[in-house]
Parts: structure tokens; sequence; C-alpha cells
């Protein structure tokens, strides 16, 4: 979304707020014992207060308002009264929602209670390189460039990237251009980035997978080589400098 006037900014910081916020209190109340669907009802709940509609279930019909991905799952987790959180889980939480026209997106990793399976570091990669790559973006930036920059940043952890998941444009609606901030350079690809436009931007880091696929239920995404994938996500104004992060108080950088 190109911001042109004042209202739209408005706009898109009240969208962004609720999301962050959602985010930040489901990571807060995710405990030992609990159902994802459990999870998934408190968030949908935050929503609703604050007059938001899940973007998942009214763009797909998505079956929960959040999705709520647990170990090896890699993304687009359906929430379950069947899944019940344990300690140590790898547990990845992802936001989006419509307010008043205005859409947005964000997401993180973490680990649930004790880190007894050592996903932290990959946890932390993830978290890391995600702030590296939204520092490094401003308009005129080639996306490509990002791309690059996450993969060459995860090779240095030790890690892979998930090649067909990526960020994207968002703002009048929850997918819009540019379509693919991948996570790695894409040479033909001499896109920019544009100055006073919203984007989600996201990192899927692996400890052994470069590719997403489709479970049977339809929606969960896992590994092709299994492993286990993190994701941390803001959406963000593009500026002439540094980057205005709207989710920022969703908390994933602490």
């Amino acid at each position: 979304m190109s911001i042109s006037k004042e209202s739209e900014l408005e706009g898109m910081k009240r969208v962004s707020e609720v999301v962050a916020t959602t985010l930040r209190l489901m990571r807060e109340h995710a405990k030992v014992g609990m159902s994802t669907k459990e999870l998934d009802n408190f968030g949908g709940e935050i929503l609703k207060s604050h007059g938001a509609k899940s973007a998942p279930y009214e763009t797909y019909g998505f079956p929960g308002y959040t999705c709520i991905s647990v170990n090896e799952e890699a993304a687009h987790g359906i929430p379950s009264d069947q899944n019940i959180l344990k300690e140590g889980d790898l547990v990845n939480i992802d936001v989006s929602a419509e307010l008043d026209g205005f859409w947005a997106d964000n997401g993180g990793s973490f680990v649930l209670g004790k880190d007894i399976h050592n996903h932290q570091p990959l946890v932390d990669a993830s978290r890391d390189i995600l702030h590296k790559a939204i520092h490094s973006i401003k308009g005129g930036v080639k996306i490509s460039d990002i791309g690059y920059l996450i993969e060459t940043e995860a090779k240095k952890s030790g890690y892979k990237v998930i090649k067909n998941l990526a960020g994207h444009g968002v703002g009048r609606s929850l997918y819009e251009a540019p379509e693919d901030i991948l996570n790695y350079r894409v040479k033909t690809n001499r896109e920019r980035f544009r100055k006073n436009t919203t984007v989600a931007v996201e990192t899927f880091i692996s400890t052994q997978s470069t590719v997403a696929v489709q479970l049977n239920d339809g929606w969960t995404l896992v590994g092709n080589r299994g492993g286990y994938v993190t994701q941390h996500e803001h959406t963000i104004l593009i500026t002439d400098g540094e980057p205005v992060i709207l989710t920022q108080s969703n908390g994933i950088w602490g």
C-alpha cells in the first residue's frame, strides 16, 4: 500500500497495533497443557474486542482466528483441541487482521517454557536476521538484496531458508504488491522497495528444509526434508531512512 495521506497512516497504525498486541498477549498467555484451539480463541477475543476481523478467516475461510504452528509445522498450523502444548515446544503464532479497511500482519516463533530441545538458537537466528533485514530496507533498495542478506545470515548461523514462503505488501488487503519478499536472492528480480509503502517482512529460517509442503488437511505446511522452521514478521512503513516498524509493540525483539 502506498501511503498518500495522514488518515491512511493512522489507519495502518491502528490495525498494526491491534495485531501486535494480540500476538504479544497470546505469547504471554500460552501455557503447558493448553490446547492451540484455546490459545486461538483467546486471540480471537482480543481481535473482536478491538473491532478487528481475523484476516485468514475472512480472506480464506481458515479454520481459526490465527495460525498456530507447533514443532515440525512450518506455517499455517490449524488451531486444534487435540494439539496440547508441552514443555519445550517450538511454537509459532501468526496474527493478521483487518480494521476499518486496513490490514496488517505479524508473527513470531518462541520456545514454550524451558528449552529442553535446544530450539532457542534457531529462534534467535530468525529474530536477529529479521532485525538486520528490516533495518536494511529503505526506498530504492532492491528486494532481491534483502533476500540475499537473509539467506547469507542464515548460512552464517548454520541454517537454511524456506524458499517458497515470503513477505509481501500489505495495507488495503492482506496480500499486495510486492508479492514476493523472498528469503533468498532472485538475480532477475530488479524490483525495489518504494518509499511510503507498507510491507510485511518475514523470515523463514530452517534447520534442514528449503521448501514448505502442504499436509493433507489443506492448510498446514511442513519442511520438505523435515526439521524445524522459525518465522518472525513485522509490518513496516518504508521511508528514505530508518523504517517505521508499525507492529513494534508485539515484543518479538524483547
